[in-house]
């Protein structure tokens, strides 16, 4: 029992929160959540804990309320955190930059403030691929400049500086900095995936939505691009595949790593008419879509290099393109509303 560990996962009610729940609960951990369930829904836990067969710790709080971490870091024996929470729609993010900057920068030091307080410092934050902003060279290496091209992105970048500012003034902080690429797919029972909130952000959910028949047709923004079709290409990788990498970067963290910083993806770009076919090939229907004009801001081509994470994190992909859209059906087919 002595190396039985809790661990605090913020924003562990949302999509990739959830399913890293579900893994460590799995693997013996204890779990304490906290989300505010703005853009997600608790059904998702109760699902987590039907299917991991142990029961986790919920507080519906929002990270930017320091007195409520207190309460929490007092309440729970924390080893670490996996930090998830934030706001992450790019669009929204010109919108409303505000709010992003307050949730996602000053969100995450509230929460380092209260690490310090008590102190817990292992710390698995949730950064995105998107910090790399339009680069010629493919694929992407950690080492490559960062440069955002929205306010979204921008602001997981000011947490990743925020956070290798505060590994500098205080050695004894460990801290993963996680780059993820696009997550897709749902675990394989179906019972937790993907639930946007409104006409979804990102191509999957936007495919299953019309497949299920929620959505009339698919919108695919450009079909100009320099790429083997002319539509955009992205990294796809399954969220079970990302949820295990966090649990390999905990372990790292154990050895005592400083601040590192990882791309978490499969290392192969597809584009979305390829993610169109295969979903096609899977659920035996054609999806309607029309070409409409790009979006601003989009890339041509995103892809990761995994290299460091296999050979640091021993961690590598499992799941592709087929399993990622069969997830996805699957999940969709038995929740057509969501949660």
């Amino acid at each position: 029992m002595g190396d039985k560990k809790t661990i605090l996962v913020t924003g562990g009610a949302g999509y990739i929160g959830s399913h890293t729940c579900l893994e460590l609960l799995q693997a013996d951990n204890n779990v304490v959540v906290v989300d505010n369930l703005r853009n997600s829904n608790q059904e998702s836990l109760r699902r987590v804990e039907k299917l991991a067969g142990r029961s986790l710790i919920f507080y519906q709080d929002d990270i930017r309320d320091s007195q409520a971490l207190v309460k929490v870091f007092t309440d729970q024996s924390i080893d670490s955190v996996i930090h998830f929470a934030g706001l992450k729609a790019v669009g929204e993010s010109t919108e409303i930059p505000l709010d992003y900057y307050s949730t996602n920068v000053y969100g995450t030091v509230v929460l380092c403030e209260a690490m310090a307080e008590f102190g817990v410092k292992d710390l698995v934050f949730s950064s995105s691929s998107t910090v790399y902003g339009e680069s010629d060279v493919m694929p992407l290496k950690e080492d490559f400049p960062v440069g955002a091209a929205n306010p979204y992105g921008r602001s997981k970048m000011m947490v990743e500086q925020v956070l290798r500012d505060l590994r500098a003034s205080d050695p004894s902080w460990n801290i993963a900095l996680l780059r993820y690429f696009n997550p897709v797919g749902a675990h394989k029972s179906g019972e937790i995936g993907e639930d946007p909130r409104g006409t979804p952000n990102n191509l999957v959910p936007y495919i299953t939505q019309v497949a299920v028949g929620k959505l009339e047709k698919l919108q695919v923004f450009g079909d100009d691009y320099d790429t083997h079709d002319g539509t955009g290409v992205r990294d796809y990788i399954h969220v079970v595949d990302l949820a295990q990498g966090h649990l390999s970067a905990l372990h790292k963290l154990a050895q005592n790593p400083g601040c590192v910083t990882y791309n978490l993806g499969t290392g192969k770009g597809y584009s979305v008419l390829d993610v169109l076919k295969a979903f096609t090939s899977v659920c035996g229907m054609d999806i309607p879509y029309e070409i409409v004009a790009r979006r601003p801001g989009d890339v041509t081509r995103c892809y990761a290099d995994a290299s460091l994470a296999k050979s640091e994190l021993q961690w590598e992909t499992g799941l592709g393109l087929l399993d990622m859209v069969t997830d996805s059906w699957n999940w969709q087919k038995k929740n057509p509303n969501g949660y």
